[in-house]
């Protein structure tokens, strides 16, 4: 038995793990302290000591998705790529990581956040994911601008327009994906949009 004091040890990573899914699947303002202390295995203690609280849990959850799952949006920074590839690649992985059966539809970033006025602990996390989307969105800007310094984008290209657009379609997926749009629709959309970049490029 272990001496009295010493803290409950745990697997981080599976804790984490349980969490966000749990968030993914219900967001984070329905999802209660009860069903996290379930879902993890912690007590109310272990869950305040190694978090503080709730949304504590929840943005160390977000950061184990944008490790996981959602690093799937990392390929629109990689210079290596073509901009048009980069931006395929984008989206093209994020539709087959979004309608994945093996994890929660959609997006943990798209969906989690809440849209009610919000207490402390809401407002807390909406600030979390409105952060990874304001940095997906400077990324999809910067590779926009690396378009049209590669030829592949006209040079009045509309750089804020194009990166509304891209940046929309992402964030839509979700939407789409729960409401039960296919992936071979999804995909048709994104080729769509590709074949719009073509045209800009010409």
């Amino acid at each position: 038995m272990s001496p009295v004091g010493r803290p409950r040890i745990f697997d981080m990573e599976a804790v984490l793990e349980a969490a966000m899914l749990l968030f993914w699947e219900q967001g984070y303002e329905a999802t209660s302290l009860a069903q996290l202390r379930e879902t993890t295995g912690l007590s109310s203690a272990s869950l305040y000591g190694a978090f503080g609280s709730k949304e504590g849990l929840f943005e160390k959850a977000v950061e184990h998705y944008i490790a996981g799952p959602g690093s799937v949006t990392d390929v629109v920074a990689d210079e290596a790529e073509s901009p048009r590839e980069a931006i395929a690649r984008l989206l093209h992985g994020s539709i087959d990581m979004q309608t994945d059966t093996s994890h929660p539809r959609g997006c943990l970033v798209a969906l989690s956040g809440t849209v009610r006025a919000p207490g402390a602990g809401e407002a807390g996390a909406r600030k979390v994911v409105a952060a990874r989307r304001a940095a997906d969105r400077a990324r999809i800007r910067a590779c926009v601008v690396r378009g049209i310094a590669a030829g592949e984008l006209a040079e009045d290209t509309d750089v804020d327009g194009v990166t509304s657009m891209i940046h929309g379609f992402l964030l839509g997926i979700s939407t789409q994906v729960c409401d039960g749009t296919s992936a071979r629709h999804l995909h048709a959309a994104a080729d769509a949009m590709l074949a719009n970049w073509d045209t800009q490029g010409r």
